[in-house]
């Protein structure tokens, strides 16, 4: 069981990378696009990534001089359920 302070981390890390594709979580959830269920599974697979290390360094880059259509890096456990929301 993650503690609640490591799924805030990683909610706040998926929140961030979905803003820097261009997606508003909260926004789909309203429309339907993605179920709660569907945002818990996202962040249970961020916490079980061995790269958060870099994740924190892209998303600041990105933060810092964002690059339009940047895909999420190869790592990015939830990179399949982004481009899935950006298509559909």
């Amino acid at each position: 069981m993650q503690s609640k302070d490591t799924l805030k981390r990683h909610a706040a890390l998926v929140d961030h990378m979905a803003g820097t594709q261009g997606l508003d979580l909260e926004e789909l959830i309203l429309r339907g696009k993605l179920t709660i269920s569907e945002l818990d599974d996202a962040v249970l697979r961020c916490t079980a990534c061995t790269s958060l290390g870099s994740c924190k360094h892209w998303l600041a880059a990105m933060t810092a001089e964002p690059e339009a259509d940047a895909p999420p890096p190869a790592y990015c456990r939830n990179k399949t359920m982004f481009a899935d929301l950006q298509g559909g």
